[in-house]
């Protein structure tokens, strides 16, 4: 077998997509939801463990043996030549600090910043092809840092600069003077290492690495492998750059259907973060009739999905989660008449590196337009979303009311003294361990004593818990910034493990009026209010008259 070749769950192929390979597909192999000639279908007879759950269609390229014959391993791996002779944690940092320097292009003086001559490719793909041997985690991290640290802004002249500038200001200079006093400060206070993530984003397949780099750098932050004011002054500093890269302008909107190349159907199912895609099965229903599923790709880097939104064509604003994601529509042609409503069900990012580049908006905004140009009736747009954070911020208020005995200010005495008959303990204490293993749920008479209270304390979690002074709960505030009202609270939307563990099974809808949108987006961004419906402020009013929070 060629180095070079790839393989589809074991059936060489030169390309895995989808169209190209229906001509392997077996009589029957569709009616099991198997893509046709992914290898499943031939696979299939040779014992059902081929065929698991969220065993997709995988591509690997075998790579190449290096001709090289000297191999270094160890925390020096990846460093190149200067870390073949290291041989301990002392000469592996001697080999990081080489490479860096070497990379890492100097700040040109001021003068002659538009003359200077942009650094050497080799060195810019030395530093890609070296970063990426080296191992994933503390390794990585521990570059990262030391680029954040070593190679950022020369406070030396930034605070030369800042004293010039108000030295103009208190001459009262002409205003060029001032002008060009403040263009130099501003050019020293670009850190270093600015530079080399710009010539990284004009080198081929050097977005995609600085995607890959700042994904590691926002684990490495999460895991605290690196941390202080300098490395998270790099990250919102690549963030902002990554944010110019990724603008509107240059990406496209594309759709996902059944015929779609393996490989994006395969990144689209590992990258649902939402409603984990179970099977093949579950993904041709995800993308089939009834159901859209889009996603943004960068002109740069063609067919590879950044962001994906899930939408179900119905005709009514969905009140549960099951019934979009786990009951099989009919295999028919779309019906038109029975399409007037678009619910958005699930948005998912699907390179981690992006996180925190405003992209969500501009994706259901793209869509709403593909939407309206396929299906003019559609009047009706909504989200049917999770409310991830509910249960814990419950079971941290039933927490408080358990320290101090006999205090009650979460339910009316006549709820406390129904959950008490039912569990046969004092109401905050038992519940805060049934939520913890989600026991509650065994008990009918226990799941309807506990509906109107949850309710009211959800509508409250969304509508009145602030962190500073927009909504607490992160989707919430995703789709309020966007414009939309919220409208809907919804009992046992989600009762899969997941639902019940987040959020008690309930689910929320965001509705999306269009000729509102711009002005709710601009009320709740500048005064911070909330626009809820009839049915969620009035959760909330009852929240107030019963809680003593």
């Amino acid at each position: 077998m060629l180095p070079n070749q790839r393989l589809c769950l074991g059936v060489p192929r030169k390309r895995c997509g989808l169209a190209l390979l229906r001509r392997r597909e077996e009589p029957g192999a569709a009616a099991r939801g198997v893509p046709a000639g992914c290898g499943l279908a031939s696979m299939s007879r040779l014992g059902p463990f081929l065929v698991a759950p969220r065993l997709l269609c995988r591509s690997w390229v075998l790579p190449r043996r290096p001709s090289s014959v000297s191999i270094v391993t160890g925390p020096c791996a990846g460093l190149g030549a200067a870390a073949s002779l290291c041989s301990g944690p002392a000469a592996a940092s001697l080999a990081m600090e080489e490479l860096l320097s070497r990379s890492v292009p100097p700040l040109p003086p001021y003068e002659t910043r538009e003359k200077a001559p942009p650094p050497a490719e080799l060195r810019s793909a030395e530093f890609m092809r070296s970063y990426r041997a080296l191992e994933a985690g503390p390794r990585r991290a521990e570059l990262l840092a030391r680029l954040a640290r070593d190679f950022g802004v020369d406070h030396g002249r930034v605070a030369e600069f800042s004293a010039k500038v108000l030295q103009a200001r208190e001459q009262q200079r002409e205003p060029g003077a001032l002008l060009q006093a403040e263009d130099r400060l501003r050019y020293y206070l670009s850190p270093r290492y600015r530079g080399l993530f710009q010539h990284l984003g004009r080198l081929e397949g050097g977005l995609r690495f600085l995607m890959e780099l700042r994904g590691d750098l926002v684990e490495a932050l999460a895991a605290r492998h690196a941390e202080g004011p300098h490395v998270r002054e790099m990250n919102g500093m690549l963030k902002s750059m990554l944010s110019e890269w990724f603008s509107t302008g240059f990406l496209n909107l594309e759709r996902v259907t059944w015929q779609s190349p393996c490989e994006v159907l395969q990144k689209i199912s590992d990258s649902e973060a939402v409603h984990p895609v179970r099977n093949w099965i579950d993904m041709k229903r995800r993308v089939g009739s009834y159901r859209r599923c889009y996603f943004f790709a960068h002109c740069a880097i063609p067919g590879e999905p950044l962001i994906a939104l899930h939408v179900a064509l119905t005709n009514e604003i969905s009140s549960s989660i099951q019934a979009i994601v786990k009951e099989v529509p009919p295999l028919e042609t779309e019906d038109m008449n029975k399409i007037t409503t678009a619910i958005f069900y699930s948005i998912s990012l699907t390179q981690q590196g992006l996180q925190g580049v405003e992209l969500g908006t501009h994706l259901i905004k793209g869509v709403v337009k593909e939407l309206q140009g396929e299906f003019p009736q559609i009047k009706v747009f909504s989200s049917l979303s999770p409310i991830p954070g509910f249960t814990k911020w419950l079971i941290g208020l039933l927490t408080s009311q358990t320290k101090e005995q006999g205090r009650n200010e979460l339910f009316t005495d006549a709820e406390c003294q129904e959950i008490s008959e039912i569990t046969g303990d004092p109401a905050a204490e038992k519940l805060k361990r049934l939520l913890t293993n989600n026991e509650w749920m065994r008990s009918e008479r226990l799941v309807k004593a506990l509906r109107s209270p949850f309710m009211r304390l959800c509508a409250w979690y969304l509508y009145g818990e602030k962190h500073r002074g927009y909504a607490l709960n992160p989707v919430a505030n995703f789709h309020l910034q966007n414009g939309a009202v919220l409208w809907r609270i919804n009992w046992m939307a989600d009762t899969s493990p997941r639902g019940i563990t987040a959020s008690c099974g309930m689910m929320v809808n965001y509705r999306y009026f269009l000729e509102d949108t711009a002005s709710n987006s601009a009320g709740y961004l500048g005064t911070k209010h909330i626009k809820a419906s009839e049915q969620v402020l009035s959760l909330v009013s009852q929240f107030q008259q019963n809680s003593k929070l």
